[in-house]
């Protein structure tokens, strides 16, 4: 894996480049900042070992660049210092900076705090992996362009206002809401398990093919169960399942697959359910031109009660700004490509 250390101190710069070299890290030296933001915008280089102070751009600002989108990537930052005040932890922290390594540094500490950046950035290739497989879903499905995307967005919206209101403030941490927004995608990943000629059947389905199709919601539970299983401690697994599993449950209890009704509804899929239909009324389909956004709306509030769970209405009508605002960014994007 590439590491660049920047740093105006070649002897602090080579021994830190020695010390992950001997550890299997491919080192590469920028003198500056503005170097090292050279060399990021030109390699595959996700770590940056930054010095604080170098001539023209500090490893701060180094850090506040890489925020503001200098290179189109993530760069797991820390910064290389002997500024350990809060003053200026706060200041690093608030510039971007992922970590930090004191200066002179100790080989233990280095070593340590880069492993956890790598293995940061690992979670992306995970990330990457569960949107390949909802995309595999719903291609199969002849789902519209951008759905995954918008609806994880939607997801994500939704459980951010949540957290604004005392009852759920405790439960729709910052975490939650990444991984609402991470696992949402495989919703319909039991659509894998339904055939062909139900799933991409044009015209409506009889009672016996519905209640095939209906069983996408136990096929994608019972896969990402079996995962659960060999992985216990990975909690976005666990929220991948109940939202497989709950996203067609209604909150007067007349969904499925299993007719609960109220709070017995994971909250997470409760979310899913509200983003889900407002974005399949929005959407245009074969069958079916896409609703106004007033429209879709207006179904989601007249549902408050029955299909969905009236705080998460409620909390959808409050971001409505913000849904708008992805519905119309995500179709431009898909449109463009």
């Amino acid at each position: 894996m590439n590491i660049l250390i920047a740093d105006d101190d070649m002897i602090s710069a080579e021994m830190v480049a020695a010390v992950l070299e001997e550890h299997g890290y491919r080192p590469h030296i920028a003198s500056d900042g503005a170097g090292a933001l050279e060399h990021l915008r030109t390699s595959d280089t996700r770590i940056a070992v930054l010095d604080w102070q170098m001539p023209g751009l500090t490893g701060p600002e180094v850090c506040s660049a890489l925020r503001a989108g200098a290179v189109p990537r993530y760069v797991y930052t820390l910064l290389l210092t002997a500024r350990t005040s809060q003053t200026d932890v706060v200041e690093g922290l608030r510039a971007g900076a992922d970590d930090f390594i004191g200066k002179p540094f100790d080989v233990a500490e280095l070593l340590l705090r880069v492993n956890t950046g790598r293995r940061i950035l690992s979670l992306e290739g995970r990330d990457m992996a569960i949107m390949a497989l909802a995309r595999l879903a719903a291609a199969r499905d002849q789902e519209t362009g951008g759905h995954l995307e918008r609806v994880r967005a939607y997801c994500r919206a939704i459980a951010t206002e949540l957290r604004n209101t005392p009852k759920y403030t405790r439960q729709m941490s910052e975490e939650f809401v990444n991984l609402i927004y991470l696992t949402s995608p495989l919703h319909d990943v039991g659509k894998l398990g339904i055939p062909d000629c139900v799933l991409l059947k044009p015209e409506k389905l009889t009672d016996r093919e519905f209640q095939i199709m209906k069983r996408h919601t136990i096929i994608g539970a019972e896969t990402l169960d079996a995962a659960v299983q060999q992985f216990p401690d990975a909690g976005f697994l666990r929220m991948a399942r109940d939202i497989a599993l709950n996203h067609h449950e209604r909150w007067d209890g007349s969904g499925y697959p299993n007719g609960i009704a109220g709070e017995q509804i994971p909250i997470e899929a409760r979310i899913m359910a509200v983003a889900d239909v407002y974005d399949a009324c929005v959407s245009k389909r074969v069958y079916k031109a896409g609703f106004s956004h007033d429209v879709a709306r207006s179904i989601v509030t007249d549902g408050s009660g029955k299909h969905f769970d009236p705080d998460v209405v409620e909390a959808f009508v409050r971001c409505e700004n913000e849904i708008v605002r992805i519905a119309g960014v995500q179709r431009a994007l898909v449109g463009a490509a």
